[in-house]
Formats: structure tokens, sequence, C-alpha cells
């Protein structure tokens, strides 16, 4: 499918103002039943972002985290659907570290071949298409390729991005093991799919997730990173991920 990827970009920038609307007044925070956080932000995001797709490309189904997504026995058929998370990162949101983004992911035969990721409070948007490269707009300014760097392995000194809210025991021992490989390690925090887009542009070498995601989490990403040069693989089979599974869940994987 040929894409044009620009509506795209103009419903991010939409969704992340309207997230920006809420972002600075006294919002409530309501509980999931999974005992995630929602908020005011996450609906009037998901609202922009579903009405913009359903305008541009009617087509396509969406699975959304904040939409209940249908049964596998009626998605398992289906050749492409859009991944949309509308505020990923709501703790970032909640604590108001400005680590949080706007993620739209086009997934055709369970790969993820488009994606925009907006960062509302910095201005900082990506975006992806398969064969069109990895791009990195920051404040409205002309657009930069990226093409992510060498492997961590070839490397001396390595910089390892993790999660601020989802730090684990295995991404300490996984520095660690660098470490004693001789490595000097950087650690570097940060928040929703922005972990990702660090390695596509090259900040940081490596970002292992040894913890729980789900796809809408990282399907935009992903397709940055894919374009970047770089790969998204599942920890134990060393297999790039999947998306439209039937379990939502991730895998654990490794950004690398």
């Amino acid at each position: 499918m040929i894409l044009d990827i620009e509506p795209l970009l103009a419903t991010a920038r939409r969704a992340g103002d309207a997230i920006l609307e809420v972002y600075g007044t006294a919002f409530a925070v309501d509980v999931k039943d999974d005992a995630s956080p929602l908020t005011e932000a996450d609906r009037r995001s998901n609202e922009v972002i579903l009405e913009a797709l359903q305008a541009h490309f009617p087509d396509i189904p969406v699975i959304s985290e904040e939409t209940r997504a249908l049964p596998y026995a009626e998605r398992a058929d289906w050749e492409r659907c859009w991944l949309v998370d509308p505020l990923d990162g709501t703790k970032e949101f909640i604590k108001r570290n400005g680590e949080f983004t706007v993620n739209i992911a086009l997934v055709e035969h369970g790969e993820p071949v488009a994606g925009v990721v907006f960062q509302p409070v910095a201005d900082r948007l990506y975006w992806a298409q398969r064969g069109a490269g990895a791009w990195r707009s920051v404040g409205g300014g002309s657009a930069e390729r990226l093409t992510g760097g060498p492997h961590y392995s070839t490397l001396d000194a390595v910089t390892v991005v993790a999660s601020r809210s989802h730090l684990t025991d295995e991404v300490r021992d996984f520095v660690a093991a660098l470490e004693a490989q001789g490595k000097v390690v950087e650690f570097l925090s940060s928040g929703s799919s922005l972990k990702l887009c660090l390695v596509a542009e090259g900040a940081a070498q490596v970002y292992p997730r040894l913890g729980p995601t789900m796809e809408w989490d990282t399907g935009a990403a992903d397709a940055i990173v894919r374009e970047s040069g770089k790969q998204v693989l599942e920890w134990e089979s060393r297999q790039p991920l999947r998306y439209n599974k039937e379990n939502l869940l991730n895998p654990w994987f490794v950004v690398e």
C-alpha cells in the first residue's frame, strides 16, 4: 500500500494539541480495569485520531488502546490495520515530565510499515514509511533522516536506554553483563515510545525491554526503528516483533 503520510503527521499534531489542552489543567485521573491510569487527554487524543483515520482511510480497521479490541476471530484475516496509542506514557503525563507521545502505526500482514510518533511538549515528530526512510523534525524544523548507528556489540562505550517507570532487575542484569565485558555503560532513562526513537536516532545503542508492553506501545516506533536500519527483536527467538497477534501483549524484546 502506498500511503500518503502527511495526514498522519497532521493528525498526530492535532492529537498532541488536544493533549496539551488538558496538560496544564488540574485534570482527574481514572483507573482502568487493568489498573492503568486514564485521563481526559487520553480520551480527547483518541477521538481526534479515530475521526481522522475514518475520514482519510475508512477501509482500514483500527486497534486502539482506548477502544475495545475485536476478538481475534474477527481480526485474524485483516491484511492491514492501524495500531493507535493516543497517549503513550500516561504515567509520564501525570508526572508532567513531558515524556509522553502520540503513536500511530500502520500494520500490514503483521509488520509495521509506517509509523508516526509525536512528543507534544518538545514539539518532536518522528515518522517512517517502508522504503522511504525514518525522519525527525524538532520544533517544526526541516526533516532530518535517521540512520541509527553501529551495533552496540562493536563499541567500547554503550548507551543503554530504559524506562523511567518500568525499570526491572533483568535490565539491571543486562547492563551488568555489558560492564562485565569491559564496556563503559551510560544509562539513559526515558518514557514512552521515545526509548525506541532514541535508538533510531543514534542517541542510544540498545534498549532492552524485559517487561510487559502492548502492541500499540511499540508499533509506530518499531516502524521508525526498522527504517533507521536498526531492529526490534523478540528477546528469546531473535525474530522481529509481530503485530495483530491473537494476544496483543508483546513478548520481551531488544532494540539494537
